[in-house]
Parts: structure tokens; C-alpha cells; sequence
């Protein structure tokens, strides 16, 4: 027992507990309630109001590149539509001109007629053959026999003009008669050339535009 005897003479500190009156403790649940007021009628609105905001600002975002994506699109279909239009117009402006395949083999034979004078090469005479339809286009053909030539390379000068020309020509048919293969110096023959001309279907469905 005399080993607790000491613990008569120690002495524990009073731990003091400050008194809360009535009049704080509802002050301090107004306090609470106000701030509870204001977490449902302030911030978590405004939280709200934030996070929607950001959803429009999102969705806004995906709308302008949606809208830059067709831009592009619509800026390539265009160009590709300009690059067509502007190879048809290259190609009608070396179709045959004339509303009829006569008036389309009449130019025809004016250009065969100017490339031959060009060429020092002597046509004997010109035929016209019928036309075909080949759709889109009309083919317009003559066939021309020349007299004999004594300079190969003006014939062979008259057949690479005829094939590359303002307009579209091609040498359908060549028939070469050579006098003396030997000696090739006079070359005499026939060749059927063709051109094309606007198909009678492009033609009216113009009219119908």
C-alpha cells in the first residue's frame, strides 16, 4: 500500500469545458443552416450552372468542326467540280463545230485541205461516209485519196498534223500503194479520217436546259 501512497498526493488537472449558452447554440445552428442555404441556392447552382456551360462550349466546338470539315469538303468538291467543267470545255472546243454531220464534215475537209497545202501533199478527192453515233458523241468521217508524194517526210509531217491539231483527229484507215519498194520514191494512197462532233443526245438534252 505504500507504493500508492504517492498517488494521494498527485494531483490531476480539471480539464475545464466552456459552457455554450442557449443563445450561441442557436445562433450556431442558424450559422449551419445558412451555410447549408447557401451550398444548395449558391455554389451548387453555380457548379451546375459551370458544368453546363461547359457542356454547350463542348458542343459548340464539335459543331464549328463539323462545319470547317464540310467547308473543306464542299471547297474540294468544288474544285473538283471546276477541274471537270474545265476538261469537258477543253474537250468541247476540239470537237468539230456544225449543228449537222454535213456542216461537221465540211470543217472536216477544210482542215484536211488546209494541213495537206501546208504539206505540199496533192488530194485527188474527198467522200463523205456516214456518220455514227457513238454516245456521247457523233463520229464524222471522210475519206481522201492523194496523189503521189515524193517526199516521205512531208507525208509523214501531214499524218503527225492531222493528229495533233486543235481538234481532236484521228487516221481511222490508211491504205498505201508504193510503186517501187525498192526505190520507195512515190508513195500514192487513201486514208479515212475521222473526227467527232456533239451527240444528237447532248444536243437536246442543251435544248431541254
Amino acid at each position: 500500500m505504500k507504493y500508492f501512497s504517492f498517488l494521494k498526493k498527485l494531483r490531476v488537472p480539471r480539464v475545464l469545458i466552456p459552457r455554450v449558452s442557449q443563445r450561441r447554440l442557436v445562433w450556431g445552428f442558424i450559422g449551419i443552416g445558412v451555410f447549408v442555404l447557401l451550398l444548395f441556392l449558391g455554389i451548387l447552382p453555380l457548379v451546375e450552372a459551370a458544368k453546363k456551360m461547359e457542356d454547350e462550349i463542348s458542343m459548340k466546338r464539335k459543331i464549328i468542326r463539323k462545319y470547317d470539315d464540310f467547308v473543306q469538303s464542299r471547297k474540294t468538291v468544288e474544285e473538283d467540280l471546276q477541274r471537270t467543267q474545265k476538261q469537258y470545255e477543253e474537250i468541247q472546243q476540239r470537237l468539230l463545230s456544225g449543228e449537222t454531220p454535213q456542216l461537221g464534215a465540211a470543217t472536216l475537209q477544210e482542215i484536211v485541205k488546209k494541213l495537206a497545202d501546208k504539206n505540199g501533199i496533192a488530194i485527188r478527192s474527198f467522200k463523205i461516209l456516214d456518220p455514227k453515233e457513238t454516245t456521247p458523241y457523233r463520229k464524222v468521217s471522210i475519206q481522201i485519196e492523194y496523189s503521189p508524194v515524193n517526199n516521205m517526210l512531208s507525208l509523214g509531217q501531214f499524218f503527225h498534223d492531222l493528229e495533233h491539231q486543235d481538234k481532236k483527229l484521228f487516221i481511222t484507215e490508211m491504205d498505201l500503194l508504193v510503186f517501187n519498194v525498192r526505190a520507195p520514191a512515190n508513195i500514192q494512197g487513201n486514208l479515212v479520217i475521222t473526227g467527232l462532233m456533239k451527240g444528237t443526245k447532248i444536243k437536246e438534252k442543251g435544248k431541254e436546259g
